[in-house]
């Protein structure tokens, strides 16, 4: 059965979340018994070939998130909200959460950092039903005005931050905040001082849940070994090699054989001549 968000924060096990943007994706992950999908704008780099989030759009969230709700309708589901969708005030915010929870069944939607407007947008979507999960620390989606993707918080300034970050987060009403590249043991700090679930992502072990990018952790791209994921397949080397075996015995004649084929009675072809 789906957990619902009192579940979530009151979890003793570590959470269990990955990325999902299809139909299959989705149907996998929750056979696999994961806590949690994102519906994240990560879409953009490993689905639509973006060198970025920024270009993903509401309307692609909400065509990818209809999809992985299909493939798992009995996990619970975080959609991202992508750039620009809750920057420009809380009206707006609030008009696309609805929008995205109305044509996808998401469960909940993840907004990145604790700006001002974030906060607020932050309370009003939970004072209005919609739960958010927030973002701290490397916030992908605005990455080039935090000196690119890099680690955050390693000096005072930057961990003290990030801290306050979370704990704002938090006092807006998010019931889990994803922590993303930052040292371990800030990490574990933040976790200790939040009641809500930390989900680490490159935040070491000490966090209350990990996510990651399905295609990642599959290793759907080859050559492609981020510090902050684990392979656990290489399905991208798979898929080349069994496109290249097709290849061959369609050029060798040995495809399709008589077991891919469909007959036909003699007397019934005779008349066609």
């Amino acid at each position: 059965m789906k957990q619902t968000v009192p579940q979530l924060m009151a979890a003793t096990e570590p959470l269990v979340m990955v990325t999902a943007y299809d139909y299959p994706g989705a149907m996998h992950a929750q056979q696999a018994g994961v806590d949690l999908l994102l519906v994240g704008d990560s879409l953009g780099n490993v689905v639509l070939g973006y060198d970025s989030t920024a270009p993903v759009t509401l309307d692609d969230i909400i065509h990818h998130a209809r999809a992985a709700r299909r493939g798992a309708p009995e996990t619970f589901l975080v959609a991202d909200m992508p750039f620009g969708t809750y920057h420009t005030g809380v009206t707006d915010a609030m008009r696309h959460a609805v929008r995205v929870i109305q044509q996808t069944g998401a469960d909940a939607v993840k907004m990145e950092g604790s700006s001002p407007e974030v906060l607020e947008a932050t309370r009003t979507l939970t004072r209005n039903g919609v739960p958010v999960m927030g973002h701290v620390g490397l916030l992908p989606q605005t990455a080039t005005a935090q000196g690119g993707m890099k680690v955050q918080g390693r000096d005072e300034a930057g961990a003290r931050q990030v801290l306050e970050a979370a704990l704002s987060v938090q006092e807006a009403g998010a019931f889990a905040v994803v922590l993303e590249v930052i040292p371990a043991r800030l990490a574990r700090v933040i976790t200790e001082r939040l009641h809500i679930p930390t989900i680490g992502i490159g935040a070491g072990p000490h966090c209350r849940g990990q996510v990651l990018v399905t295609h990642d952790l599959l290793g759907v791209y080859e050559g492609q070994h981020k510090k902050i994921a684990k392979r656990y397949a290489e399905i991208g080397a798979q898929s080349v090699q069994a496109i290249r075996d097709y290849a061959a015995e369609v050029r060798g004649g040995t495809f399709p054989s008589r077991e891919n084929s469909f007959v036909i009675r003699d007397d019934v072809l005779d008349k066609l001549y």
